[in-house]
């Protein structure tokens, strides 16, 4: 029970760290939610969840990329193992990002559908 809950409200650095569970329900529910792949475009074609947006955490426009972002919607980030996608979750909150979310073991721990 624990478990279920450390994931559900596990905020670190304003990133909102859930499990696999958790992070489909909410996106589902919020109606302004982006959903961001943060791995390679090689990690993204070996499989992503539906409907998200690549966006390579690794590219030295990331961070440019990211400042086009509407801030007012909800992020949902995700990555292989949750690391990339967290730290993609911490700039994003420094600049200003209110409503960010971190599939917390990333999309190896996934539950969903996979495209």
């Amino acid at each position: 029970m624990s478990g279920l809950f450390s994931g559900m409200f596990s905020t670190k650095n304003g990133v909102v760290n859930l499990d696999s569970e958790s992070f489909e329900n909410q996106l589902k529910e919020d109606k302004s939610a982006v959903l961001i792949d943060t791995r390679t475009r090689g990690e993204f074609d070996d499989g992503h969840i539906p409907n998200s947006i690549l966006m390579d955490m690794m590219s030295p426009n990331f961070r440019d990329e990211v400042e086009k972002l509407d801030k007012s919607k909800s992020y949902f980030l995700y990555c292989r193992s949750g690391n990339r996608s967290y730290h993609a979750g911490r700039m994003m909150t420094k600049m200003g990002f209110e409503k960010v979310y971190n599939l917390e073991d990333g999309i190896i721990s996934w539950q969903g559908e996979i495209k």
